[in-house]
């Protein structure tokens, strides 16, 4: 395992202290899952180590392979812009392959789920409450697609319904999707922040459950093992080499 490429966590960064904290804990535990893999944290801005200060550092001792992994939850603009452009500037000879981006995954569903069994629920509340997918929000219309996509089959595993909320970029917010969950019916009326880490964002979907007296706030989903498994699934991934071209 030692010559496996070395895994680069790819973090977003925030003025929030435990945003790093939280991405270190998970990094942490995806190591426990893979001892013999090197694990490295870099951050796209107001957190250090810089991304590029990690792979300048990984090229100086001589690493040539690394598999980075944006810690993002849909292929939103720092997916596809941010993340290239600082591999751009990578030094030369490093070979850095681009995971994909977390979601979506049925473990992260399965880790949502959990997070509002901490919180308060019960399995015997499933049919009986609506839930509120909370994602930080994004003006990308194919990440925004894959939230209410993820809405929709979330809601076939047996809530009374599920609708996606945004903190930010986008409508509805999280206190006006609880009143409809209200209108519409549903006994209780739960919060699943769809989102990785505390900060600005979450603060926000948390005081929206807690302006529409939403029953149960779910946590972030932070440092779930499921989460970590994801992480395991995306590197594996993209390690399977790429089918060879034709007449190659």
């Amino acid at each position: 395992m030692s010559h496996a490429p070395v895994l680069l966590v790819i973090a977003h960064g925030s003025r929030d202290p435990r945003h790093a904290a939280t991405v270190h804990a998970l990094v942490e535990r995806v190591r426990s899952l893979r001892p013999g893999l090197r694990v490295e944290t870099g951050f796209l801005d107001f957190n250090i180590p810089s991304v590029q200060g990690v792979l300048e550092s990984l090229a100086a001792q001589g690493v040539r392979d690394v598999v980075a992994l944006p810690l993002l939850l849909t292929r939103a603009f720092h997916a596809k812009a941010d993340i290239p452009a600082v591999f751009r500037e990578a030094p030369r000879g490093l070979r850095i392959r681009q995971a994909d981006v977390l979601g979506p995954s049925p473990l992260l569903l399965s880790a949502l789920e959990r997070r509002l069994y901490e919180a308060g629920l019960t399995p015997a509340d499933k049919s009986s409450t609506g839930v509120v997918l909370a994602s930080a929000g994004s003006t990308d219309p194919e990440a925004i697609a894959v939230i209410a996509a993820i809405a929709r089959e979330w809601r076939h595993t047996g809530w009374c319904a599920v609708r996606p909320a945004f903190a930010s970029a986008s409508l509805p917010r999280t206190d006006e999707a609880v009143r409809e969950l209200r209108a519409r019916g549903c006994a209780k009326v739960a919060v699943a922040p769809y989102v990785l880490a505390p900060g600005f964002l979450p603060d926000r979907i948390a005081r929206g459950a807690e302006a529409a007296d939403a029953d149960v706030l779910g946590d972030v989903l932070g440092a779930a093992p499921e989460v970590a498994r994801v992480l395991v699934e995306r590197y594996e991934a993209a390690l399977v080499p790429l089918p060879a071209a034709l007449g190659a």
